[in-house]
């Protein structure tokens, strides 16, 4: 990522004929949010004094309390390559303070800066690969999304059953002009299904790349007739969208997961790591399965996790190491899906995997068998609990682990807790499609 100054910003705003500039944040639950300045107001902006009501995005404050200020992050700049008809627009990703010049608590960003300088007192830096999956879908007359598709592509197939991939190959040129390195892009198992990779970073820098890509995603789809969703599991039979993510620490300019002279390559310190999301991970679910639909994408039968194990080979398991070793030695969460707000998951994960290596946590043994072909008597015998199966159960779990409110703190953990149990009661009041079928002629 490269660094910039305030003097080459507006140098940048001027050679570039930027007209707009767009300041950026999320609110608790991932959305992301902009207020859009023109470039006469681009020196205010620079020197923090950009004001903005907190008391309407969700999740934020009361409004007898709603004056925020925002505060780019410089290094955040970038230009807007799909936009220039009128002059070029850029964006800047922000944190969030409150009028006495602190960090506004509630700011997710600021939640994943705080826990990464514990990482950094503990002389660690965590870098973060994620694996993005999504589906592009027709838009009905209007132009509003749909789950229909002419998509009849599997995994790794190309065109013309493939009917996204010219739209893929957009999104990752779109992304490489603005600086990501694109590893891999192709169709995943599911139809109308797609995954683009790119290169791990440091884990501010890859929260913010998560919601760059999903603008980028949803901007490329709108301009080719489609529609993009990041929805776990949009379509019932069909495998859901997960966002498998990697995970390493590096101490002194080395990985320290990697042992050479351990048997198979892990430190005690990889070991320490997994033990600590091992622990949290059902309190944790509510924060990296969000949705009352993320819970219909962990079950048997679609590769998404469903039980608590950890591996080094197959990919049934909620962890899995992958095969590289030195440098490339990560540990891979499979379970996260792409509707999280990627600030609070990172927080979340490095907060318990630092807990582990400080309590020396260790985990059990690796399971290599298949755990879907496990019989429940076979589950309990190993050791092997379930994720939680619904949010409501999320929620309850995440309640019962005080290391979630330690690592989120007070706001974020009450107005999270508050709005998911909300979610979940509008839900199972709600009258679906399927219980008209199921129902309606029968009784």
């Amino acid at each position: 990522m490269p660094s910039y100054t305030k003097e080459d910003v507006l140098r940048l705003l001027e050679e570039n004929d930027v007209k707009f500039i767009r300041l950026q944040f999320t609110d608790i639950f991932g959305s992301l949010k902009n207020v859009a300045i023109t470039r006469s107001q681009a020196q205010k902006a620079l020197d923090n004094q950009c004001m903005f009501d907190g008391s309407s995005i969700e999740g934020f404050v009361r409004i007898e309390e709603s004056d925020m200020y925002l505060r780019p992050d410089l290094d955040t700049f970038c230009i807007l390559p799909w936009h220039h008809q009128h002059g070029h627009i850029a964006r800047l990703i922000c944190d969030v303070y409150k009028p006495d010049g602190t960090p506004f608590e509630g700011d997710p960003r600021y939640l994943l800066r705080k826990t990464l300088q514990e990482a950094a007192d503990m002389g660690y830096r965590f870098n973060v690969g994620p694996e993005c999956e999504f589906f592009l879908f027709n838009t009905d007359e209007y132009g509003h999304p749909t789950t229909n598709t002419y998509d009849a592509a599997g995994y790794f197939d190309m065109g013309p059953s493939d009917v996204g991939e010219s739209c893929r190959r957009d999104i990752c040129l779109t992304l490489e002009d603005m600086g990501f390195e694109i590893e891999a892009s192709h169709h995943e198992c599911a139809v109308a299904q797609h995954e683009i990779d790119f290169k791990y970073s440091e884990a501010l820098s890859a929260a913010d790349n998560i919601l760059t890509f999903k603008m980028v995603v949803k901007s490329a789809a709108d301009s080719h007739g489609l529609c993009a969703t990041f929805m776990p599991k949009p379509l019932f039979g069909q495998a859901g969208s997960g966002m498998h993510t990697n995970m390493s620490l590096f101490k002194d300019g080395k990985n320290a997961f990697y042992d050479p002279d351990s048997p198979n390559g892990l430190s005690r310190i990889a070991y320490n790591f997994i033990a600590g999301i091992l622990k949290h991970i059902q309190g944790m679910c509510a924060i990296t399965n969000p949705l009352v639909n993320s819970y219909k994408r962990l079950v048997p039968g679609y590769e998404a996790p469903c039980y608590i194990a950890w591996t080094e080979s197959n990919r049934s398991a909620l962890i899995r190491v992958p095969a590289s070793r030195g440098m490339g030695t990560r540990v891979e969460l499979r379970s996260p899906d792409p509707a999280c707000n990627p600030y609070l998951e990172l927080a979340v994960l490095l907060a318990a995997g630092l807990e582990g290596i400080r309590e020396d946590l260790m985990p059990p043994a690796s399971v290599s068998a298949n755990i879907y072909d496990m019989t429940e008597e076979d589950r309990v015998a190993n050791g092997i609990e379930n994720l939680p199966s619904t949010l409501r159960e999320a929620v309850i779990l995440m309640k019962a682990d005080p290391f979630m409110k330690e690592t989120l703190g007070d706001h974020v953990y009450e107005k999270y807790t508050e709005a998911k149990e909300k979610e979940w009661n509008e839900y199972s009041t709600r009258v679906s499609q399927w219980e008209i079928e199921k129902y309606l002629n029968k009784f």
